[in-house]
């Protein structure tokens, strides 16, 4: 029998339906064909068992879709959904901490991509939409369909596209009770004595019916501990010395070690009395913690320009002066995501399905991240300039030093000492009288009169504490009903009503750290405190002292100061937003010809009716110099608090067509209006006003024109909680050729016009007057010695050399940039995507087994102000060569994207964009399975060995110009899995 024989789509389809589910696809599913008795069915497994799975599901769709299929729970090759999906045509991950993350669909990152458990919309545990789809093991999933045209009936949707991860439903699939362990190695030597490369995971899953198959029961169990270890070479930005070679303001190098536990129970029962009765409950509980540490130097970079060689960002030198600050960061994130779920299907006749679905999803997360710091002495101290000197080397590889002077000091726990080598208490000024001392600066220094400077808050920061919780409750309520028609042209009708209540808010904290009792002076680190040795070798810097950095905090050495009662954009990015939205829908199948071509599709639409709002603060400096609290009270003021909103519409058409042209060759086309909803951090009511502290700024003149030219101390940020959906008119036309079981070739264009994307307006540059601010009933933020200067000494001061004498006061101009986002910005993407799964049995018998699976997405996007769309990359590579015979299989898989823009976490626990330079990854798996052995005891085992990431592909992100300013190297990962199916 020829394999051609074998392939009947309609039976693909049906043993699809019986494997997955998801909560939309129950409302595309078909009358599908009964199979043929007389046709030999073969069971084929592993990868090219997924790969026919997934292809069922994609020619089956009435959308234009790519999907991830597993044979049975627990049965996905990766360690998370995110590796899978990252290798699907029109995908691209992005790694976030060595582990792919976030999921690009066509161009869009995550947060403008829906995403859905079986068919209902789950929640991020960030800032953001967006969700971490590393965080969901892949043992408790069975598939994923990723919809990249949408239908009226698909109520999770985004600008990108949808992702839809699928549990199973056990009445629908065979019993199993199958354990996993996985031994998992880094690749990567641990840097830090505390942390080391090597981790594990377990697994449980079964899936049991009972009471004559009326009652199923599917429960997966899984624990993870995941180590991952950086080596991160890093640099604050670039200054053109003046002979075309850029040299670092900064330096920023640590060695990066942390540890990922999770922990997630996954349980879902049905209950099926009848026929026309199916009722499933589930419940998914993730819990994570993932702590590790960033350790190095971080630090001005003075440079002896005399020593300086070389071309761009290519060159040799030597660091001088260099007031070295080991910097100790030790980082905790904990979080849970739980979802609660009942879904009720009553099927009232032969032609009328109802359906009743609710949920409830809740998360949590707090993101710690310590600063402690520790040096040769505080500043404003003789010995702290005595360090010497570093010869380095610098390329696009990063900061490279060959050799120094003094560095064994900062080995030697008994001569380092825990404090502030750096003038870094600026943030402290409001506090100026409580760190005011007698004590005259070591250094010599002195004021406009001679008088030698004592130490004061300047000197007083030894460490700083960022942490940011986020809370976030999303409430599903839907109904829903499906009917078959008796027509000509329309074959069955669906509509429904949606309800969904959203909640997040995030309050953002710091605290400013000082060794109270040894300020102004040091001590050495406590012995307590040590874990042994850090290794920055491989950056040139030799060993240093590796230290518990959050123990200064935990029993108070570090005394705290409330960074949010003396940084305005602490409680400026605190803020609660709120969204309900109430979705009504309908969609109509059709099934008709042309010219003797079976067309089938739907057309439908929704209708959204949205109330969003948001309640925050407008931070802002007070007379007294705290924030909010003008009656020093730790009581924010009411003329803080903002509390904003608005309600509107929008209506959604969609159209999805198949027209049949040939045997398996099929022609799709789709139109549709699609949004995602504005991110939560640019939606949030919180603003605040800051100030710059340095003299040259507040010495800028005070006209326009000079602010223009020069820059400006002030600054403003504020949110929008009135902002608009984005909105895309998007155009799909595919071509799809079915020709093996796993073999298709598909083509297709896309085009996406952006009707509204939001506009951050700080890239315009809009100047407001400080002193009557138009956008505040005319506020005046001036405070009389705090934002003015006396000038201690008689000099040109600031860009625009404006001259001051001694004594005089040096007064700030009144305008400064305002930054807020609006509605208005357009643009477009278009893209063409092609696909090829090709097994090379079609062509010999003797290499069956052999296969590929390849795409590659090639997109075109602009927005109208010429800014970048997150997540978008030119082009996007995949390419899976596999064979798999007789229960041994072998996979080479490779991934390639261009250069993106991003976000990550900057400063202050805000979200910050960066720009990523490209990346190919490489990615192997070599298993067997002894089910076919003819070892009775060993028939249910599986064993796989698996690597990522085997070229040892750096993370690099890039300025403007192209050049790196951060590295991050993170070796190979391998893992040994283990996989025993009892039955």
């Amino acid at each position: 029998m020829s394999r051609k024989k074998l392939f009947k789509p309609a039976l693909l389809s049906v043993a699809v339906s019986t494997a997955m589910w998801s909560g939309h696809g129950i409302a595309q599913q078909t009358d599908a064909a009964t199979p043929n008795d007389d046709v030999e069915v073969i069971s084929v497994q592993g990868i090219r068992g997924s790969l026919i799975r997934a292809q069922a599901v994609k020619m089956d769709s009435s959308s234009i879709v790519e999907a991830i299929s597993a044979e049975d729970i627990g049965k996905l090759p990766d360690s998370s959904i995110a590796e899978s999906l990252a290798r699907l045509p029109g995908l691209a991950g992005e790694r976030v901490g060595g582990r792919t993350s976030g999921i690009s669909v066509r161009g869009f990152k995550e947060d403008f991509v829906g995403t859905s458990l079986n068919g209902r919309e789950l929640i991020g545990i960030g800032d953001n939409r967006g969700v971490e789809y590393d965080l969901y093991p892949s043992e408790i999933m069975t598939g994923a369909t990723i919809y990249k045209s949408t239908d009226a009936t698909l109520l999770v949707q985004g600008i990108g596209g949808t992702v839809d991860l699928q549990t199973v439903r056990p009445l629908n699939a065979e019993e199993t009770l199958t354990v996993t362990g996985v031994y998992e190695n880094s690749g990567s030597d641990s840097s830090n004595p505390e942390f080391d490369n090597k981790g594990h995971r377990l697994a449980l899953s079964f899936v049991e019916k009972f009471a004559d198959d009326t009652i199923g029961l599917a429960v997966a169990i899984a624990t993870t501990e995941s180590p991952n270890n950086q080596q991160k070479y890093g640099v604050w930005g670039y200054a053109d010395n003046g002979d075309g070679i850029f040299l670092p303001t900064g330096l920023d190098t640590q060695a990066i070690s942390t540890e990922l536990e999770r922990d997630t129970i996954s349980a879902i029962l049905q209950f099926r009395p009848t026929d026309n009765l199916d009722i499933v409950v589930d419940y998914l509980d993730i819990d994570y913690s993932d702590s590790g540490v960033l350790r190095g130097f971080i630090e001005p970079f003075n440079v002896d320009p005399a020593s300086v060689s070389g071309s761009g960002a290519n060159s040799t030198g030597t660091q001088v002066g260099a007031n070295p600050v080991l910097r100790t960061d030790p980082l905790q994130k904990d979080g849970e995501l739980q979802v609660f779920g009942l879904n009720i299907e009553y099927q009232l006749n032969d032609d009328w399905t109802v359906e009743f679905d609710a949920a409830r999803s809740e998360s949590s997360k707090r993101d710690l991240r310590g600063e402690s710091y520790a040096g040769l002495a505080r500043s404003g101290t003789l010995t702290n300039d005595q360090f010497g000197t570093r010869d380095f080397v610098m390329s696009q590889d990063g900061i490279f030093f060959t050799s120094s002077t003094g560095l064994d000091a900062f080995a030697d726990p008994s001569t380092l000492q825990l404090t502030g080598p750096q003038f870094w208490g600026g943030g402290l000024a409001s506090l100026e009288s409580q760190f005011a001392t007698n004590t005259p600066r070591l250094d010599g220094a002195t004021d406009a009169d001679g008088n030698p400077l004592n130490y004061s808050f300047l000197n007083a920061q030894d460490g700083f504490l960022n942490f940011a919780d986020f809370e976030e409750e999303l409430t599903t309520v839907r109904i829903e009903a499906q009917g078959f028609l008796e027509g000509d042209v329309f074959t069955s009708i669906t509509f429904g009503l949606n309800y969904s209540d959203r909640y997040k808010d995030k309050d953002n904290k710091g605290f400013f750290a000082t060794d109270r009792g040894a300020f102004p002076g040091s001590q050495a680190i406590p012995s307590s405190y040590v874990f042994g040795l850090a290794d920055l070798t491989w950056a040139g810097l030799g060993q240093v002292v590796a230290y518990d950095g959050f123990a200064p905090y935990n029993d108070g050495t570090y005394e705290q100061n409330d960074a949010g009662l003396l940084e305005p954009d602490r409680l400026g990015d605190t803020y609660i937003v709120e969204e309900e939205v109430v979705t009504a829908y309908v969609k109509a199948d059709f099934a008709t010809e042309i010219s003797d071509m079976p067309l089938t599709g739907n057309i439908g639409v929704q209708y959204v009716q949205t109330d969003q709002s948001s309640q925050g603060f407008l931070g802002i400096v007070g007379a007294n110099l705290r924030v909010c609290d003008d009656n020093s009270d730790n009581v924010i003021d009411d003329s803080c608090r903002r509390d904003i909103g608005a309600d509107y519409s929008n209506v959604l058409p969609s159209l999805n067509m198949t027209l049949e042209v040939g045997d398996n060759r099929f022609v799709r086309f789709a139109a549709n209006k699609a949004i995602s909803r504005a991110r939560i951090d640019q939606m949030q009511a919180s603003g605040f006003v800051k100030f710059n502290q340095n003299i040259e700024l507040i010495a800028i003149p005070n006209t326009l024109e000079d602010v223009q030219n020069f820059g400006t101390p002030w600054s403003k940020a504020e949110g929008n909680p009135r902002l608009r959906p984005l909105e895309a008119n998007n155009f799909d036309l595919a071509y799809e050729h079915y020709f093996e079981d796993e073999g298709y070739f598909s083509a297709t264009v896309f085009y996406k016009d952006l009707t509204n994307w939001t506009n951050d307006a700080s890239a315009n540059g809009e100047l407001i007057n400080f002193r009557n601010d138009p956008t505040n009933n005319g506020a005046d933020y001036f405070i009389p010695g705090f934002h003015d200067r006396v000038a201690e000494e008689t000099r040109l001061y600031g860009p625009a050399n404006v001259p001051y004498s001694v004594g005089d006061t040096i007064s700030p101009p009144d305008f400064g940039t305002f930054a807020f986002f609006e509605d208005g910005l357009t643009g477009s993407v278009e893209g063409l995507e092609i696909t090829a799964n090709v097994p090379f049995g079609m062509f010999a018998d003797a290499l069956d087994g052999f296969g590929i699976a390849a795409s590659a997405t090639y997109i075109d996007a602009e927005l109208d102000n010429g800014a970048k769309i997150p997540g978008q990359s030119d082009e996007v590579f995949s390419l899976t060569a596999y064979y798999a015979m007789g229960g041994f299989e072998i996979r080479l898989a490779g991934t390639d994207r261009s250069e993106f823009l991003t976000y990550e976490r900057g400063g202050s626990n805000k979200i910050s964009e960066a720009t990523r330079d490209g990346v190919t990854l490489l990615d192997a798996q070599i298993s067997y399975d002894f089910a076919d052995s003819g070892i009775e005891y060993l028939e249910g085992l599986r064993i796989s060995l698996q690597g990522t990431n085997l070229t040892d592909v750096d993370e690099e992100t890039i300025d403007g110009n192209g050049i790196v300013t951060t590295r991050r190297q993170f070796g190979p990962s391998y893992l040994l899995n283990f996989n025993y199916s009892f039955y």
